[in-house]
Formats: C-alpha cells, structure tokens, sequence
C-alpha cells in the first residue's frame, strides 16, 4: 500500500486542522492505521490509531482533542485536530500495520506516508 498524507498547515494555538491520509493499494479497513509525529530532535511518537474493527485509540497527550477515522469508500484516514497548542508542532505521519494486533509502536508498522507539517502558533 502507498500513503499520501496531507493537511498540515500553520495554523494559532486553539484552532483546528483534519489532516488526510490517502491509501492506493489494499483498502485501509485491511490493515490497522495510525498517525505518529515528530518534533525537530525528538523521537516519533504515536498518536492514535483506529484498528480493522473501527476501534480507535489515542496518546494521553491528545486524547479529547484529535479524532482518528476512517472512510472506506475513499480509501482515507483522518485526523481531526481541535484545540490544538505549540506542543503539537510537528511533521505527522500516517502508517499502516500489518499485524493482527494495533500497536502504538512505530517498528509495528510497515509502510509510512511522506508527512504533513503542522505548526501551531501561540
């Protein structure tokens, strides 16, 4: 499968962005998501996924802000982002996992988009 993120943006602290993340290939339903970030000289980190089933899970750092879905007609996942602060400020990434089992480790996934930038400014 290939991935094309998209959406990011500059946007104030407390406003909102909903990035996409466009899957050609295999449908997204066949494989659990997610959407990992990184900050400059940080680690990537999760951020939520959404498994074959629909279930969705998120960091502590932003759950109640962010909403992961999934449209199967388009063959896209979305992360809708409210409320967002500088902290936030990273280049996002969706992925796609193979296992049977949605991890929120970036070595369980097996094919990553190109990124998305997002800034928020205070």
């Amino acid at each position: 499968v290939q991935l094309q993120a998209s959406g990011g943006g500059l946007v104030q602290a407390g406003g909102s962005l909903r990035l996409s993340c466009a899957a050609s290939g295999r449908t997204v339903s066949s494989y659990v998501m997610g959407w990992f970030r990184q900050a400059p000289g940080k680690e990537r980190e999760f951020v939520a996924h959404i498994s074959r089933s629909g279930s969705t899970y998120y960091a502590d750092s932003v759950k109640g802000r962010f909403t992961i879905s999934r449209d199967n007609a388009k063959n896209t996942v979305y992360l809708q982002m409210n409320s967002l602060k500088p902290e936030d400020t990273a280049v996002y990434y969706c992925a796609a996992s193979n296992y049977g089992v949605a991890y929120t480790l970036v070595a369980k996934y097996d094919y990553w988009g190109q990124g998305t930038q997002v800034t928020v400014s205070s």
